[in-house]
């Protein structure tokens, strides 16, 4: 019996999640090596994703006191940047970010291993 990948998968494992992010103003963030970005104000979306330890990672993304690491890590840390939602997925992490609506502000922000050529983890909602 075949998946249908558009169905969600009730059973299984998460190993994906979507950070729901709102800025309340814009702001300039420096992201690691990628360099410095203005994100203008308003709702995006980063998807991420663990296969081991996967709310130990979740958590951390949410904890105000980390050391940076990860590209989302240092835009949470801005001022007036907040998580307002967790979603939790079992489908692979570029599956689901490809079927997020969005447009991309950072091109390689959180994809630097990606091989499906997403172009970008974070997507600015509209």
């Amino acid at each position: 019996m075949a998946i249908d990948p558009y169905l969600p998968e009730l059973e299984a494992k998460p190993q994906t999640y979507q950070l729901l992010i709102e800025l309340r103003a814009p702001v300039r963030v420096r992201i690691g090596r990628l360099g410095s970005f203005d994100f203008p104000a308003g709702c995006y979306v980063y998807t991420g994703s663990a296969l081991r330890n996967f709310e130990a990672r979740v958590s951390r993304h949410l904890s105000t006191s980390k050391k940076m690491h990860w590209h989302i890590d240092y835009l949470l840390a801005a001022p007036g940047v907040s998580v307002r939602e967790v979603r939790r997925y079992g489908e692979a992490e570029c599956f689901v970010n490809q079927r997020t609506a969005g447009a991309v502000e950072v091109p390689g922000f959180g994809s630097s291993d990606c091989r499906a050529g997403c172009g970008s983890h974070l997507k600015r909602l509209r």
